[in-house]
């Protein structure tokens, strides 16, 4: 299995940026869909932004035109881009390879109003 993981989250105020990264150990980016996904506490887990091996990109509603999810395939490294953040952003973020159940360890994001 390859091990992902994830680094890149902090405390930042409302309005600010986080770069997330996501390293994988292997070569899976091009051979199929990764996604970012966030957990608050008490709330599930829920898909934040997906890229297809093709490089085609889906986001939730909540975070479309603020997230640019990306890859680089031949770092083997995937990114979240969060623009101008928001107290509902604050979850832990996490690194998934999709159609496997194969998650990274999370990484805080904290939004400050």
């Amino acid at each position: 299995q390859v091990h992902l993981v994830e680094s890149g989250g902090g405390l930042v105020q409302a309005g600010g940026s986080l770069r997330l990264s996501c390293v994988a150990s292997g070569s899976i980016f091009n051979s199929g869909a990764m996604g970012w996904y966030r957990q608050a506490p008490g709330e599930q887990r829920d898909l934040v932004a997906a890229i297809t091996s093709g490089g085609i990109t889906t986001y939730a509603d909540s975070v479309k035109g603020r997230f640019t999810i990306s890859r680089d395939t031949v770092k083997n490294t995937m990114f979240l881009q969060m623009n101008s953040l928001k107290p509902a952003d604050t979850a832990v973020y996490y690194c998934h390879q999709e159609g496997y159940d194969n998650w990274g360890q999370g990484t805080q994001v904290s939004v400050s109003s």
